[in-house]
């Protein structure tokens, strides 16, 4: 698997990578630089796929990458996991802000998908559509 290395070794950037990782998991959106955003969504939907499984050996490894950081691996484990039960993969979305002031690198939003507004999107269209239909009907 190809990835970035983001101008740093490897120590500092697995270590960067999980911190950013469990700030999304814990605020559910961060700010930060494309490039970065790119990478940590790897690691976030990885994080997610690991409490949907929810054994064992996935908690193990999701403690081992998160720093053992308890609180965001039952969050994973118990809220995201439940949040994210029907949904295969896409756990991230990354919006586009203008450049950074100082050296002009693209600033984006990195945040969760939020799929309880997805489901009231649907079921406001479905009414919509039932209404049209029933409009039909009566005349």
């Amino acid at each position: 698997m190809a990835y970035r290395k983001l101008g740093r070794d490897n120590k500092h950037r697995r270590s960067m990578l999980a911190t950013m990782t469990k700030q999304v998991v814990e605020n559910e959106s961060i700010t930060t630089t494309e490039t970065r955003a790119k990478e940590v969504r790897k690691f976030v939907d990885k994080m997610i796929t690991y409490g949907k499984k929810g054994d064992l050996m996935a908690r193990r490894k999701a403690l081992a990458f998160l720093h053992n950081d308890t609180t965001v691996v039952d969050k994973i484990f118990h809220d995201l996991a439940k949040r994210y039960e029907n949904r295969n993969g896409g756990y991230t979305q990354i919006l586009k802000l203008s450049e950074r002031r100082g050296d002009n690198s693209l600033m984006v939003i990195l945040k969760l998908v939020d799929e309880a507004k997805k489901e009231e999107k649907t079921t406001k269209e479905d009414k919509k559509a039932t209404k049209k239909e029933t409009k039909k009907e009566d005349k």
